[in-house]
């Protein structure tokens, strides 16, 4: 017998695509975690504008205390009676308050005095000329 079928013997069958699934997920963070570790933390922070730099402290955090929860749930520790997740919460309430920040830079902006030349333009006001003579012949009046 090979060691993979020493391993199959070891957990239930039917577990086996999410395990699998799970190792092929460790490898894309691991292939992350590696692309991120490649480039100097300040020479990184030095390419972005604040509120990209607060989004990527914001992400790194969030993903090393989710990294603990998995942990956690290995250990057999129950994460959600744990303060990693008032972290975790806390972390979400700052992704949102950057989200609004976000959102708020990308709506379009009132051109006030734009906005109130169209709306001027846009009426109908009522001169001398108008008052006195009509274009539209009155009901019944044909024109001639």
């Amino acid at each position: 017998m090979s060691e993979d079928d020493n391993n199959m013997e070891e957990y239930p069958t039917e577990i086996h695509d999410y395990l699998a699934a799970f190792e092929k997920s460790l490898g894309s963070v691991d292939e992350m975690l590696k692309t991120m570790m490649s480039v100097s933390r300040s020479e990184l922070l030095q390419k972005l504008d604040p509120l990209e730099q607060a989004k990527l402290d914001l992400v790194s955090v969030y993903t090393l205390n989710s990294m603990f929860w998995v942990y956690l749930a290995t250990q057999g520790i129950n994460p959600k009676e744990h303060p990693v997740k008032q972290e975790l919460e806390r972390i979400r309430t700052y992704m949102n308050k950057v989200k609004e920040i976000t959102d708020r830079k990308k709506a379009s902006k009132l051109d006030k005095g734009a906005a109130s030349r169209f709306v001027k333009n846009a009426l109908w006001e009522p001169n001398a000329e108008n008052e006195h003579t009509s274009k539209t012949p009155a009901k019944g009046r044909k024109l001639q």
